[in-house]
């Protein structure tokens, strides 16, 4: 009923950037929290951001100041602005959110994107 597309992910070299966008689609009565989480090789899945329906961010220590997470309410869409990228940043970043569906308008239900890789090489 409800799904998440994520692009953007890419290879590129310390110091870059890359713009990440989440998409949702399907019958959607509404969208609260959407989230941001990454997973490296090896590791824990780690939450990177969430921002609020009304746009309040909320950052992991190890990306304030060089990540920024958006929402667009009318295109059903968030973004994560990575900036001054570093090699420990190479994740696979999951879009996360939130919802409502239309057939269930009064449950939550929480929704995963498929992943999209950042690679940031030295």
């Amino acid at each position: 009923q409800v799904q998440l597309v994520e692009s953007g992910g890419g290879w590129v070299q310390a110091g870059g950037s890359l713009r990440l966008s989440c998409a949702a689609s399907g019958s959607i009565f509404s969208i609260n929290v959407m989230r941001w989480y990454r997973q490296a090789a090896g590791w824990q899945r780690e939450l990177v951001a969430a921002v609020s329906r009304d746009g309040t961010p909320n950052y992991a220590d190890s990306v304030k100041g060089r990540f920024t997470i958006s929402r667009n309410n009318a295109k059903n869409t968030t973004y994560l602005q990575l900036n001054n990228l570093k090699p420990e940043d190479t994740a696979v970043y999951y879009c996360n959110a939130d919802a409502a569906p239309d057939t269930s308008r009064s449950t939550q239900y929480t929704y995963w994107g498929q992943g999209t890789q950042v690679t940031v090489s030295s």
